[in-house]
């Protein structure tokens, strides 16, 4: 069953309903299967966008008009008919353009652009509709007014009235399917949450994280030096814990240090360790944390905040195994295992001159990369299942449950902050959400909020000028939208807009969106 009431809320809806108002003076109605009609048109403050439509709804037996209009239009579709039709109207001289939504070969409804007449249309026809209006029920100024009103289409305004409204039907095709294909996949993901999508403390079946999980399977078992990169939040120390706990290392001490967390001379300190007297304060001898980590694993966070005369240092202790404490005369011997990680391009940095090109290499022998969390959206149900389950046992409730529009939110999210920006926005939640058991979007951050999946290119289409103009530009557009939506899939994209594949083809190589990359990058 199609949400018609999102449907209707969708930029992308709302601006086609706009341009068919502007261009051809049509009402756009949305019809269920039933051939009920969705737009809300029996409440007062329904804000009518054709007068004719509007008089047409105040007579008495208004309702029974526009619907058994629909029905006709609804059986042709039940006989197989699967493109848009222009049916006669109960009023004469007044046609209405009837689209079909059509869905894994299911009838789900249509969409209905009504009223119009023929280019023809003469001073008889006005005459004898207006006298059908008022024995209908209608006030004689009413009747004509609405005549008045009518717009007259000529053969091509009518062409160009069925290909749009077949594009809405397309894009509410397009909607349904992408939520259907999103609620299976929350209902997948939610009820495959266990171990097996598991990694030590890491959460996610994505192709992404397996890509990591299998990497981390073979390198754990060796010695060698692994550089971790990935955004900020993506989870670099849980790689990191991750790789000692499955080490041979594991039942010795993992240190981990944030480099960015002090100054030269405190990292310094804080690494290597200083001899009593090394400088004012040092009242005794301090083992650094390379002595600390000795027989196990040191986690160097944020390695490319590190100045470059530290970077001789930690060079140093990576070729030799040895380093020097502040204010020694002696190098001491140590036998760690080094993980670092950045979310900084190193190699760029060292074509700055900002990280000498030798530690990169000493560093480098392993490289793990982590992918962000908006490329890995599967991984976001299993990871709010989990932050979830974990905050209200933290806080002795009951497990919440997100409500359905809530999740698809939170889903459709970019996540700057990544994974850290999830729990915390999930611990916020959890705790807004008081003693409710469902958390509702209402309760969202407004960052969130404000950000929907909903899209949003077609903002700005001109509705004035040549029509003929315009409408390529839109078409334009739509194909353009459509070839990146569907990856390029021109029969997919065909179906989605109802016309031929050859004829798709053409119409891109008109429009020169046949180049992949060019399409992709604007």
């Amino acid at each position: 069953m199609i949400d018609w009431k999102t449907i209707r809320d969708l930029h992308v809806i709302s601006k086609l309903e706009e341009i068919i108002g502007d261009w051809f003076g049509v009402e756009l109605l949305y019809v269920n299967e039933h051939g009920k009609v969705q737009n809300t048109i029996n409440q007062k403050d329904y804000d009518y966008k054709n007068h004719f439509f509007k008089v047409n709804m105040s007579l008495p037996h208004g309702f029974d008009y526009i619907h058994s209009d629909i029905e006709k239009a609804h059986e042709s579709f039940e006989r197989g008919v699967e493109e848009p039709v222009i049916i006669e109207s109960f009023f004469e001289q007044i046609k209405l353009v009837v689209a079909p939504v059509i869905y894994e070969g299911e009838f789900l409804g249509s969409i209905v652009g009504y009223p119009f007449t023929k280019e023809d249309f003469t001073t008889e026809d006005k005459d004898n509709l207006v006298k059908q209006m008022i024995d209908c029920g209608a006030t004689n100024e009413d009747a004509t007014s609405a005549v008045e009103h009518l717009k007259m289409l000529s053969l091509q305004d009518k062409s160009y009235l069925k290909e749009l409204i077949w594009l809405v039907s397309s894009e509410v095709v397009t909607f349904h399917d992408e939520i259907s294909t999103r609620d299976q996949r929350i209902k997948d993901l939610n009820s495959e949450l266990g171990s097996k999508y598991r990694y030590h403390n890491m959460i996610g079946k994505s192709k992404g994280m397996q890509a990591v999980y299998h990497l981390l399977d073979k390198i754990s078992k060796s010695e060698s030096t692994i550089l971790i990169q990935g955004e900020n939040g993506t989870g670099k120390e849980l790689v990191a814990k991750a790789i000692h706990y499955n080490s041979p290392r594991k039942d010795m001490v993992f240190v981990a240090q944030n480099c960015s967390a002090f100054n030269d001379n405190l990292l310094d300190s804080e690494l290597f360790g200083h001899v009593k007297g090394a400088f004012t304060g040092a009242v005794k001898d301090k083992k650094g944390l390379f002595e600390v980590a000795n027989g196990g694993t040191l986690f160097l966070d944020e390695v490319g905040d590190t100045s470059l005369a530290m970077q001789v240092k930690l060079l140093r202790v990576l070729q030799e195994g040895t380093f020097l404490p502040v204010g020694a005369t002696s190098p001491r011997k140590v036998n760690v295992r080094i993980i670092a990680a950045t979310n900084k391009p190193l190699k760029q940095m060292i074509q700055k001159g900002e990280f000498r090109e030798d530690l990169y290499y000493r560093l480098n022998v392993i490289n793990v990369g982590l992918p962000s969390l908006k490329e890995r959206k599967d991984d976001i149900p299993f990871l709010i299942e989990y932050f979830v389950e974990k905050r209200c046992a933290e806080l002795g409730v009951a497990t919440k449950q997100f409500s359905k529009k809530c999740m698809e939110k939170l889903i459709d999210h970019d996540w700057p902050g990544n994974v850290r920006e999830l729990e915390n926005e999930v611990e916020r939640l959890v705790v807004l959400a008081g003693e409710d058991k469902v958390i509702t979007p209402d309760l969202l951050s407004s960052k969130i909020t404000d950000v929907g999946g909903v899209p949003t290119s077609l903002k700005g289409v001109r509705t004035s000028g040549k029509l003929k103009d315009a409408l390529e530009e839109l078409e334009a557009l739509m194909i353009k939208e459509g070839l990146k939506r569907c990856n390029f899939n021109k029969s997919r994209l065909a179906k989605e807009l109802g016309i031929s594949r050859a004829g798709l083809i053409m119409k891109v190589e008109k429009y020169g969106l046949d180049k992949r990359s060019k399409a992709a990058n604007e």
